[in-house]
């Protein structure tokens, strides 16, 4: 008895008729709310400090959070945001995934400038940086208007009460 052995081709899929198939859906991505997100870093935090003191710190420890911690916590979800990996429904629609589709010519740039804003710098030291880096200046200002960084500020409710 003589078993017949069969090669497919490379592209097997393609000979069943499968290759007509539309590619798979990319995975949704998330859509949360800031506030809603910001009160587990709060809770951690308050955790955290009320153990070393030992004793409940109460919401003090957290409007300590606030101060300390609010803009850089928000800049890094208007980061997350503009890079299109989750959609924080407080922030501009528009500005979602607008890295995906703006600057890929000065991604490494790009790149540096985001890191430099998620550590809370401005603009200007932003701008101070890359004149002294000898970086293109009109490039480095027309990535700062685009992210328009100064307009992309949420107010926390701990904010409200000043």
């Amino acid at each position: 008895m003589t078993l017949m052995t069969t090669t497919l081709p490379v592209n097997s899929m393609a000979a069943c008729g499968v290759a007509d198939w539309p590619a798979p859906a990319p995975a949704p991505v998330p859509a949360k709310s800031v506030y809603t997100e910001c009160i587990e870093e709060e809770n951690k935090h308050k955790w955290i400090e009320s153990e070393k003191a030992g004793y409940d710190l109460g919401e003090g420890c957290i409007q300590r959070w606030v101060e300390k911690h609010w803009m850089g916590y928000l800049r890094a979800r208007w980061v997350e945001h503009l890079q299109g990996k989750c959609f924080w429904v407080e922030l501009d629609r528009g500005d979602f995934g607008l890295l995906e589709r703006e600057f890929k010519e000065h991604k490494e740039l790009l790149d540096t400038i985001l890191d430099q804003l998620k550590t809370g710098k401005e603009n200007l030291l932003v701008l101070l940086w890359a004149i002294n880096a000898q970086i293109p200046t009109e490039t480095v200002i027309s990535i700062l208007k685009a992210l328009d960084v100064n307009s992309r500020r949420l107010v926390h409710r701990f904010e409200k009460q000043r």
